[in-house]
Formats: structure tokens, C-alpha cells, sequence
């Protein structure tokens, strides 16, 4: 069999990759669906490693046990490549490029009392809001940035380099006390100002662990309530002494703007780095265990089943991967390298060492269920084919609120799950309505949360979802009617500039009586809006 070119390129070459990206494709098809998907660019490096990470992608793909080739995953790769591509192409760029002849001459105070101008005046440019890479886990992050500099030598800068220079080095992996660190220092060395000082707002997205709990999260900004938040600042020259004028003046400037920062950020940061990202948090990182229970080391030689034990600094990861797959976890984690490699960064650096086994623990971790596996004790296989009696999922719940003619709703039910288009995670709450035909049964809250979990734990797009989850509610619980809202946060949309922080997606699926009854409609809906503004 012809192996496609496009996977033996970068570091896919000498890993083995090239013989299980092909498994049950033709491959000599495959190149040249690959060839076309690169043959875009004119830069040849440019296409090289944009070939490099459709290959990984693939890999990656089918270590989940997808097909690569069914509808949803055709573009798959070469989204995800692009995306990753757009998201680090900082590393194309430098300050001297950017700032170019963007300093101005520009005269200051005249007299030798006070400053201003250009001779020793203070410039603060606010809220320059930005997407990044964490370099743990490979997810976006936002970061907002705060700039000062001072000025000498009567000269200022355009105003629009300041943004420039803090987006080319958020287009890189990394971590926030590193970003404010470059970004000082580059921009110190470059414009050569009498100071230069950066503050940022970070907010990490949170995710569910494997016993379900959510990663704890604290933030102020109800844009992103329920995301990790951390700050950090640096400075360079007049600002390297935290207890300095200018540093009281750049705090003041940014309480003018409603921004809440504390000068002694540059050393409370070093303590708070440990919390920034969840999987730094982590002590232990377990998939979720196979047919109801965990096995050990011996049970997953016996079962057929592939482990694979890593240490880190903060986490010890015991992944296992079913064979029948046909890629190891070891193929997995060298085609995470492979992209990390293909944006311009060292795989090999300290603080990205662990990262690739963690990005396929991250997904994994969503995948390894699958139809027929046991959820919350319950044997999915029976699901499907339940039409009516006795089912181990009904039962009578006095906390669960039902209106006259069996109408039951449950609000707000927890859901993330990971996009398939772009590999990357959303998130929100599903709201579920139904008319139950035989009273005072109906599915407890815990069980409602079963169903919506055991969709959610795949790849998968919103409008599958909101439909299987009205189409499993409707088969188990004996309805005469279901009706589906989901209500979710992309980060594929936000970390690509698609929409704007604080935007959601709201789908709908309808079954039986909520087709034809707006009445009900009307009603599910208030329900939804009557719950507590908190939670909303």
C-alpha cells in the first residue's frame, strides 16, 4: 500500500504513524484528498506542516475509534489543523516587524516640572481582549490585556503596535506569567520607553474529572462566571520595583476603566501558578473505567486492553486504550508532538513534556464510553428497546416537579461534551420537558443527568445531541410528548474570533404533543425563565 505523503512528513515520519493512519481508507485517496487540502498555500512550509497536523489529527481520530471518513469528520483535520495554525501564528512574528516605524516624534513638557508627552508621560492602553493556547493542555484560554509605557526620548508609539505585539505572543502556547514576561520584555527592548509594565486577565474554561466532580473556579466577571480566573503582571525598567509611582499611577488608570488588579501580582502570581491550569491541579487522571469498574494492570493485559502509566511534576496518568483499535496511546501522544512540533514550538521543552499525554488523556477521557457500556449503573443496551412497564429507570420523585396532565420538566442539567468539527470542548446546561403517560412515574433527576452525560461523553455536534437526548427521553420514560433546549458556550466559536464573549447557542428538539401544542411550549418555556437568575 502507497502511504500518503502528507503522513510521513515532520515527526509523523519515524514514529510509526504512517501505518496505522491508513487502516481501512485507501490510500492513495487519502493522499490526495491531502495534497488538495494543502495545496492552498503557497508557502511550502506553510503546507508542510499544515499536512503534518492533518496526519496527527487522523491518528488522534482514530485512536477515539471514529471513522475519519464518515460525514461529521470528512473536514475534521484540516479544520483542527487550521485552527491550530491560526491560533499560534505568533510564532511567524516578531516585535521589530510589527512596531516597524510606528514611533512618532512627539514633543513633552517644556518646563522641567511634571511630564508628559513624549518625555516621561504615562500611556495606558485597556481591555485588549485575546484568545490563547495554554501550554498544558493545548485548550484556549481568553486573556485581557493592560498596557503602560512610559515614554522618553520624545517619541510615542501607535497605539494599534501595543495590541499587535500582546496578540503575537498570545498566538503561542503558553502560560500567563510567561505571556506578561515576553510581552514586557520585548516591547522594552524594542521601543525603548523608561518603563513598560503589562497586567493580564486570564480565565481557564473548567472541565469535568472522573468522578464527575467539576474543577472548582472562582471569577468576578460575569462574562465568564465558571471559569478559572488568574492575573498576573510584569514590568521592565521604571517598573520593575512593584512599590514604584508608576505603578501606583497604572492601578489607579485601570480602576478608572473598572478593572481590579493588585500591584504585588508579579510575586503572588508564582504562588497561584500551580492553580492556573486544571490538569496542573490534578494528582490523579483516570479515564473512566471499562464495563462499570477500573482494572488494574493485570486485568488490562488479560482483557486485551493497551496501559500506559506517566509521571508527571503534579499528576500521575493511568490511561488504558482497547487494542481493537488498532493505535496505541504511544502513537496517540507522538501525534500530539507532531503538531506541536508543526506550529513552531520544542515538544521537548520543560513545561510542555506532559502536555501531549494530557491533550490525549482530554480526549479520552470524553471518548472511551461507548453505546452498550454501563452509566450510573444503568446497562445502556436494554435503553434503546424499552417501550413502556417497568424500567430500572423509573421511579416516583417527590423532589422533581411535575404540572397537571403528567407534565414533568428538569431545568438546568449540566452537560460538556466536545465538538467534533474542531475537537474542542462546549459546554452548558440542557432543560428537558416532558408528559409522562403513566402517573407518578418519572425519571429522577440522576437519571436525567445519566442520559444527557452519556451523549455528551463523545464526539459530537449541539443539534445531535439536543435530539438523542429528546429521542432516549421519549423511548425510556413512555411519554406522550418531550421537548429539548440546550443552551451552550462554543469554545471552536470563541477561541477562532467567531462571536463575542458572553454569546451562547440555544438548540430545540420536539417530540409528539410539543409539535402541535403551543400551549405546552409556552409553559416549558416559563419554566425555564422562572428558575433562579443565578443559575441562568
Amino acid at each position: 500500500m502507497k502511504v500518503p505523503v502528507c503522513l510521513t512528513m515532520g515527526g509523523l515520519k519515524n514514529s510509526g504513524l504512517e501505518t496505522a493512519t491508513c487502516g481501512h481508507v485507501d490510500a492513495e485517496a487519502d493522499a490526495d484528498v491531502c495534497v488538495e487540502e494543502c495545496e492552498d498555500d503557497s508557502n511550502t512550509n506553510e503546507s508542510d506542516s499544515l499536512c503534518t497536523m492533518i496526519a496527527a489529527v487522523k491518528v488522534l481520530l482514530q485512536g477515539l475509534g471514529e471513522d475519519v471518513n464518515r460525514d461529521g469528520l470528512k473536514k475534521t483535520p484540516l479544520r483542527v489543523a487550521k485552527a491550530f495554525r491560526d491560533g499560534t501564528r505568533g510564532y511567524c512574528q516578531t516585535v521589530k516587524d510589527i512596531v516597524g516605524g510606528a514611533l512618532f516624534p512627539e514633543a513633552g513638557i517644556e518646563n522641567v516640572i511634571g511630564c508628559g508627552g513624549g518625555s516621561g508621560g504615562l500611556v495606558v492602553v485597556r481591555n485588549i481582549d485575546l484568545f490563547s493556547y495554554c501550554e498544558a493542555c493545548l485548550l484556549p484560554f481568553k486573556v485581557r490585556f493592560h498596557v503602560a509605557y512610559i515614554s522618553s526620548g520624545q517619541r510615542v508609539v501607535g497605539l494599534s503596535k501595543l495590541s499587535r505585539v500582546a496578540e503575537a505572543f498570545a498566538k503561542r502556547l503558553q502560560a500567563p506569567q510567561r505571556l506578561a514576561k515576553e510581552v514586557s520584555k520585548m516591547l522594552y527592548d524594542t521601543i525603548r520607553p523608561l518603563g513598560i509594565a503589562v497586567a493580564l486577565e486570564c480565565w481557564h474554561m473548567q472541565f469535568h474529572v472522573m468522578d464527575g466532580k467539576a474543577y472548582e473556579v472562582n471569577s468576578d466577571n460575569q462574562e465568564m462566571c465558571g471559569w478559572n480566573y488568574f492575573s498576573v503582571c510584569a514590568g521592565s525598567g521604571l517598573f520593575e520595583d512593584e512599590s514604584s509611582d508608576a505603578w501606583g499611577e497604572f492601578i489607579a488608570v485601570l480602576s478608572l476603566g473598572g478593572v481590579n488588579i493588585k500591584r504585588s501580582c508579579t510575586t503572588a502570581s508564582a504562588g497561584q501558578q500551580g492553580s492556573w491550569c486544571p490538569f496542573q491541579s490534578l494528582d490523579d487522571m483516570r479515564l473512566p473505567p471499562v464495563n462499570g469498574k477500573t482494572l488494574d494492570d493485570s486485568e488490562l493485559r488479560s482483557n486485551g486492553h493497551m496501559v500506559k502509566k506517566i509521571s508527571g511534576p503534579n499528576s500521575q496518568l493511568n490511561l488504558n486504550l482497547q487494542s481493537k483499535v488498532g493505535v496505541s496511546f504511544s502513537m496517540m501522544v507522538a501525534a500530539v508532538e507532531s503538531i506541536i512540533s508543526a506550529v513552531g514550538e520544542d515538544p521537548k521543552r520543560e513545561e510542555l513534556q506532559d502536555t501531549p499525554r494530557c491533550f490525549v488523556w482530554w480526549l479520552l477521557n470524553f471518548c472511551l464510553r461507548k453505546p452498550g457500556f454501563q452509566v450510573n449503573g444503568f446497562d445502556w443496551s436494554i435503553a434503546d428497546s424499552y417501550r413502556g412497564g417497568s424500567s430500572p429507570l423509573l421511579d416516583t420523585v417527590a423532589s422533581t416537579e411535575a404540572v397537571s396532565s403528567g407534565f414533568v420538566t428538569e431545568i438546568d442539567v449540566p452537560f460538556f461534551s466536545q465538538c467534533e468539527h474542531h475537537l474542542l470542548p462546549f459546554f452548558g446546561v440542557a432543560h428537558i420537558g416532558y408528559f409522562c403517560i403513566q402517573e407518578k412515574q418519572q425519571l429522577a433527576r440522576s437519571k436525567m443527568n445519566a442520559i444527557v452525560q452519556f451523549f455528551s461523553q463523545k464526539l459530537q455536534v449541539q443539534e445531535r445531541l439536543t435530539k438523542q437526548i429528546a429521542e432516549t427521553v421519549a423511548s425510556t420514560c413512555n411519554t406522550a410528548g418531550v421537548m429539548v433546549v440546550l443552551e451552550a458556550s462554543h469554545i471552536c466559536m470563541l477561541s477562532r474570533g467567531v462571536e463575542k464573549i458572553g454569546s451562547s447557542t440555544a438548540t430545540i428538539a420536539v417530540l409528539g404533543r410539543f409539535v402541535t401544542d403551543s400551549a405546552a411550549k409556552v409553559a416549558f418555556f416559563q419554566k425555564i425563565l422562572s428558575r433562579d437568575p443565578t443559575r441562568r
